[in-house]
């Protein structure tokens, strides 16, 4: 496999060099920006597999430039905070963000996040249900293997690598009510614990998404009171 890039967005020198050079022993090609400014000009000519964007940074702040970055592309983005406060995690996957960690952390932690976050991205999934690829709900075609979903009159839905993962775990398991902390292993390769609001954010912003495209889907995604999430769709494949 061709080696991959990371473009790391870090203000303070030391953390970017060592985190640099550890990404680097771990057969990683890292690119090093020290705000958005330096980040734009490493875009402009280069094409990172994932960027690792810190939160707080001089000029402008890593929520403003995670925004302009998913405007733009589905390029997996994992955010540095210093803040463990919900509200600032939330935010940024509000943003678009693929995933969250907050400082100080572990460098082998980062590199599991990484890594997961990489895996989504190139399509790995959960053990399928459907021998077909190609399914089809609530007015909705999804193809599972060229990750893609639209509705029926043809016009796609964008979705981040993050809210594509869990519409495919729902796909898969409908009517059956999944919690929390199975979304979360199944999409994020981790564990919740008890405050941990990541899946919520996400199936936040795919109802929201599905029902801009069809108003009628508002009913597809229905939370079950202490047990997690039920997809209440048939589900048929093509």
């Amino acid at each position: 496999m061709a080696q991959r890039t990371l473009l790391l967005v870090e203000d303070d020198r030391e953390i970017r060099s060592l985190l640099a050079d550890f990404l680097g022993r771990e057969g990683y090609g890292v690119l090093a920006a020290e705000d958005g400014a330096a980040m734009d000009r490493l875009l402009a000519t280069t094409r990172p597999d994932l960027v690792v964007l810190d939160l707080m940074l001089p000029g402008e702040d890593g929520l403003s430039i995670c925004r302009r970055l998913r405007a733009r592309s589905g390029l997996p983005i994992l955010m540095l905070t210093a803040k463990a406060d919900d509200v600032d995690r939330i935010v940024g996957l509000e943003m678009g963000a693929d995933d969250y960690l907050v400082k100080p952390f572990n460098p082998r932690e980062l590199l599991a996040r990484i890594r997961a976050v990489l895996r989504r991205a190139d399509g790995a999934m959960p053990q399928p249900q459907f021998q077909s690829r190609r399914v089809a709900f609530a007015g909705f075609v999804a193809d599972l293997d060229a990750r893609s979903v639209g509705c029926a009159e043809g016009e796609a839905l964008d979705l981040t690598s993050a809210e594509f993962e869990l519409l495919a775990c729902f796909l898969e398991r409908p009517k059956r009510v999944l919690s929390r902390d199975q979304l979360l292993d199944w999409t994020r390769g981790r564990s919740a614990d008890p405050f941990d609001r990541t899946i919520d954010v996400s199936v936040s912003r795919l109802r929201r998404k599905l029902v801009a495209a069809a108003p009628e889907a508002a009913l597809l995604i229905k939370t079950v009171r202490n047990g997690g999430y039920l997809f209440a769709a048939d589900v048929r494949t093509l």
